[in-house]
């Protein structure tokens, strides 16, 4: 293409390819803003825990070990606790966890992009690719001249190219569980503890007028 068929390219295909690609690169900057921000909660909410392939399960910072409780199919998540045996007697309880049922931790088994929230963030930034190359189409329909088109093609393909790995890993891989570990939606969980901390606080209550019963009696 020479200097002088360039030159006979309209300022608008150029803006539509440049506006083409300048988008690809905002999709970029949107999953790594995305990956980074889902970098920082996971560590966040694993508050110092370690997790450990080999034994599929995570040591916390008091060197106890929580192990695969339930699998969560809606949020695609594993659920690991602790012993409520062992967390409640703690020294740093207060500071890890209220409940009385054990720590919990969850660990997500799908790999960015494939968690739920990747795949949000991810699918924004695929509709950014989309909208970069709505222009360049619009534009080539008024009929800019062969160069021309060949411009915004070429803008168009090279952004399709750059775009590919962000349309890519987006599939979700089997999920293979421990043998014996249940499934359980986020509601099916909570309501599993909630049963739990009242069989807890009615225990503690029948031992308590057990007791006084016991004490009404020797005297």
């Amino acid at each position: 293409m020479s200097g002088t068929s360039l030159a006979s390219v309209g300022p608008d295909v150029w803006l539509a390819s440049g506006y083409c690609l300048l988008l690809v690169g905002l999709a970029y900057a949107i999953d790594a803003l995305a990956r980074r921000a889902a970098s920082h909660a996971e560590g966040g909410a694993s508050g110092g825990f370690t997790y450990h392939e080999s034994h599929d399960a995570w040591q916390c910072p008091e060197d106890q070990w929580l192990w695969p409780k339930s699998f969560d199919p809606d949020n695609r998540v594993v659920r690991y606790r602790g012993s409520p045996t062992i967390c409640n007697a703690c020294p740093v309880k207060d500071t890890c966890t209220s409940s009385m049922s054990g720590r919990e931790v969850r660990r997500a088994v799908d790999s960015w992009p494939a968690s739920e929230a990747a795949r949000f963030h991810r699918g924004i930034a695929c509709f950014v690719v989309v909208l970069g190359l709505v222009w360049p189409a619009a534009t080539a329909a008024t009929g800019p001249g062969s160069t021309g088109l060949v411009v915004l093609a070429a803008a168009a393909a090279l952004a399709l190219l750059v775009s590919l790995p962000l349309w890519s890993h987006l599939r979700r891989m089997p999920v293979f569980l421990p043998e014996g570990m249940a499934s359980l939606t986020l509601d099916d969980t909570v309501l599993e503890r909630d049963l739990a901390a009242s069989a807890l606080v009615r225990r503690r209550t029948r031992y308590g007028s057990d007791r006084r019963a016991e004490k009404g009696l020797s005297l």
